[in-house]
């Protein structure tokens, strides 16, 4: 078992940056890569950015260029970097671990609300 809790969430004005952060204990070994996923009021939950044990990232097109994930072994941590918010980017925002194109464990969930 993989335990995530994500942090960081809030309201933030349009524009503005935010940065998530995702806390994984447990049998952490047993994965192979991480994620933050969101899902809209009324709408599918979606990838937003996905890193492996290597290092390789993978970004939706919405999150590349305003977005940046990066990982902290030492402290089994996995960021979301958000700059250049927009209100679309409002969601729940979800940490994730499993392998490659399979999630298996998820958080709880934080809320980012982007508005003015």
């Amino acid at each position: 078992q993989v335990q995530l809790v994500e942090s960081g969430g809030g309201l933030v004005q349009p524009g503005g940056s935010l940065r998530l952060s995702c806390a994984a204990s447990g049998n952490i070994g047993s994965v192979s890569a991480m994620g933050w996923y969101r899902q809209a009021p009324g709408k599918e939950r979606e990838l937003v950015a996905a890193i492996t044990n290597g290092g390789s990232t993978n970004y939706a097109d919405s999150a590349k260029g305003r977005f940046k994930i990066s990982r902290d072994n030492a402290k089994n941590t996995i960021y979301l970097q958000m700059n250049g918010l927009k209100p679309e980017d409002t969601a729940v925002y979800y940490c994730a671990a499993g392998w490659v194109g399979s999630m298996h464990y998820w958080g709880k969930g934080t809320l980012v609300i982007v508005s003015s």
